[in-house]
């Protein structure tokens, strides 16, 4: 006999811990159980042997004596000793005894197959449950599931995979993690000179999550960028643990996350009882973490092709050269939108260009060399290197490549191999059809340094999403409570509780209807007088504005509520201002900043960020609105406080962390910002 499982053969010398579990043995196996005999179950084993596993596949069925040329052993027990990783091939209420099982006897880890867990808990009362009993049964070692198909390691030539993949053995690649097995073998199917190390489908996520398995690819120095296709996430903590840990190892992640519209945050919760959260959200997480972020599959693969042979790209300068003005235009106007623009030549650039081309070309960027120098490999190689440059981020040279005879379209591929070898700099051959990039000349490219983008909006969405990738937030973000937003304090409470923490807010009292002209006296005109007790008193009629302490008793009765708001109007603003923060349960508190007033809605002029956020995420956030001009003294006009601005929204942050576990909505609006302060007008608070 072999000995105790920790004694086994082929134990990894340096096993990859997250928390209590060590998933070496799982993801990277010398010893795989298949557990189950139906035509999944023997397209493991068969899978396994096809891809050049060299380890021992041990089949497990009480009454098969054999399943694909593998003799089989009758119970999990009988095994020779624990195995490194079983794929749990059985119906969902068998699934959590054989689990339980592998873990009595030391396995390394277990894929569970079976679906019909957490995910169909809007059809079946007892999934959850099921789904429960199945971590209980797991203890510490490691699943994955249920509800998925496995992991596919192309470096080490180990996978438990039920089905038809397209990885190839590969020395070092990029990991793509997904909740979805069907996304994640069409993934493995692509032809763009990716190679994939690991391709890994982590289905409900009852006990290993994305992030605890990005971080055990981590340590694994073969793997150059971590692709995520995200439908939830799950503890955040060990997001932002992810996010540090690869920013110190250098490897960058880019996240494809699904739930920007409300089917899409359906189908997360039905397909793998994900908890979504709001899409702004998730944006504001994924920048917090310093991960790109991704729309579309295609851009997914080609940003992890990019942050492969390159790494992040530098900035958001970019250039291309083409033989087509038609090309020069079509770039020119598919990079607006994106965060990409192309910097003007300078004279360097421009001198090195017309000694390359000669007096005929009009130099700009984007360039179209026309095809004067067509063929001469030198002087196409010179000109494209020129197009490089300390301000360039990325050089594209763009090639469509004929599907009929590519014969005379050589001299390209050798002259950006060369323009690349020359400088040293990011470049990159774009097909403006991703079918017109051949697999062949891709690879060469990718072989010589150069990259080969598939589509030339991929392209941009790739070097675009590439720029983003930074170091995290130093701060985590604050974890909201789980209470119901079942109590709105009055607009006066809300104030009070505000202006407790620094908020400066107008002079007001609350008072009963019939002693408002008594109660105005005492305040300087002019007053603004508000309906106590109504949530959007400007729609209702319950908002007077620029009132004469004399008038305001009549004014009073117009506005109909017992209680009426009296306080002082703020007369010499330069810009009204939205401060909101809600309670997002999946990724934190959401603080959106924008243009305010009655138009907020009209204007969509804002940016959001999770709390906590310091003085410079507040002013980046700013510089980006629309209005920002208005905010710095538009066309001769004054300026607003810019310190009292930050100040206002920072007490507001204060108010929210000092209440997290209760608090789900704040909302001042507006936030009426004068050349000397910043004054709340109108709040809102909204608790547990």
């Amino acid at each position: 006999m072999f000995g105790s499982p920790s004694q086994r053969p082929g134990t990894p010398r340096n096993p990859v811990e997250t928390g209590n579990r060590d998933l070496s043995r799982l993801l990277r196996p010398k010893s795989i159980a298949v557990v189950g005999g139906g035509v999944w179950c023997r397209s493991v084993v068969e899978q396994a042997e096809r891809f050049g596993f060299d380890g021992a596949i041990w089949p497990v069925h009480p009454t098969r004596p054999a399943i694909a040329g593998h003799g089989a052993f009758p119970s999990i027990a009988d095994l020779p000793y624990a195995p490194d990783a079983a794929f749990v091939g059985v119906n969902r209420t068998a699934s959590v005894d054989v689990v339980a099982d592998l873990a009595r006897i030391g396995a390394g880890g277990a894929v569970c197959f079976a679906s019909g867990f957490s995910e169909a808990g809007a059809e079946d009362g007892h999934a959850a449950t099921l789904q429960a009993s199945l971590v209980s049964a797991a203890g510490d070692m490691p699943i994955l599931g249920p509800n998925c198909y496995g992991f596919i390691n192309a470096v080490d030539q180990a996978l438990l995979w039920p089905d038809q993949h397209g990885c190839t053995p590969v020395a070092r690649g990029v990991a793509i993690l997904t909740q979805s097995s069907n996304i994640a073998i069409n993934l493995t199917m692509q032809q763009r000179a990716l190679p994939i190390a690991y391709a890994i489908t982590c289905g409900n996520m009852a006990q290993t999550g994305q992030a605890e398995l990005a971080l055990a690819l981590l340590d694994d120095p073969r793997v150059t960028a971590i692709g995520l296709h995200i439908e939830g996430f799950q503890d955040l903590r060990a997001w932002e643990t992810l996010a540090a840990k690869a920013h110190d190892h250098g490897v960058p992640l880019v996240a494809l996350k699904v739930g920007a519209s409300d089917q899409a945050r359906h189908a997360a919760v039905s397909h793998t009882a994900s908890l979504a959260g709001s899409d702004i959200g998730a944006q504001a997480f994924l920048k917090r973490l310093g991960i790109a972020r991704v729309g579309a599959l295609p851009d997914f693969l080609e940003t992890l092709k990019l942050l492969h042979m390159h790494g992040p790209v530098r900035g958001p300068g970019i250039a291309s050269i083409s033989c087509s003005g038609g090309e020069a235009s079509l770039v020119a106007d598919m990079a607006l939108g994106t965060g990409l623009h192309f910097p003007a030549l300078t004279a360097p650039q421009e001198q090195a260009l017309r000694e390359a081309l000669g007096p005929m070309v009009a130099l700009a960027n984007p360039l179209d060399y026309h095809t004067y120098i067509w063929g001469d490999t030198n002087r196409m190689a010179r000109a494209w290197a020129a197009m490089t440059g300390d301000a360039i981020g990325m050089t594209l040279a763009i090639v469509d490549y004929p599907t009929t005879d590519a014969t005379d379209w050589a001299c390209t591929v050798q002259a950006a191999l060369t323009a690349h070898d020359t400088t040293k700099a990011p470049f990159g051959v774009v097909a403006s059809l991703p079918e017109l990039m051949p697999r062949d000349t891709a690879q060469t490219l990718a072989q010589g340094g150069v990259i080969p983008f598939f589509g030339l909006r991929e392209a941009l969405a790739a070097i675009d999403a590439a720029r983003t990738v930074g170091p995290p937030h130093p701060e985590p973000v604050c974890l909201p409570g789980t209470g119901d937003d079942n109590v709105a304090l009055t607009e006066a409470s809300a104030k009070a509780q505000l202006a407790a923490h620094g908020l400066t807010v107008p002079k007001n009292c609350t008072v009963e209807r019939d002693r408002v002209g008594t109660a105005a006296a005492a305040f300087s005109a002019p007053l603004a007088l508000k309906g106590v007790g109504l949530t959007h008193k400007t729609d209702s009629g319950a908002v007077c504005l620029n009132v004469d302490p004399d008038h305001a008793q009549d004014t009073a009765q117009s506005i109909g509520t017992d209680g009426i708001l009296i306080e002082e109007m703020i007369t010499d603003g330069v810009a009204e201002l939205l401060i909101g923060v809600v309670r997002d349960p999946a990724h934190g508190f959401v603080l959106t900043l924008g243009a305010g007033g009655t138009l907020t809605e009209l204007l969509q002029d804002t940016a959001s960020m999770l709390l906590p956020a310091t003085d410079q995420d507040i002013v980046v956030a700013l510089g980006k609105l629309r209005c920002a001009p208005v905010l710095a003294g538009y066309r001769g006009a004054a300026s607003v406080d810019r310190s009292a601005l930050i100040d206002a929204i920072l007490a507001v942050q204060a108010y929210v962390l000092a209440n997290a576990d209760a608090v789900s909505e704040v909302e001042v609006n507006p936030l009426i910002c004068t050349p000397t302060r910043a004054v709340a007008v109108d709040a809102l608070i909204r608790k547990a």
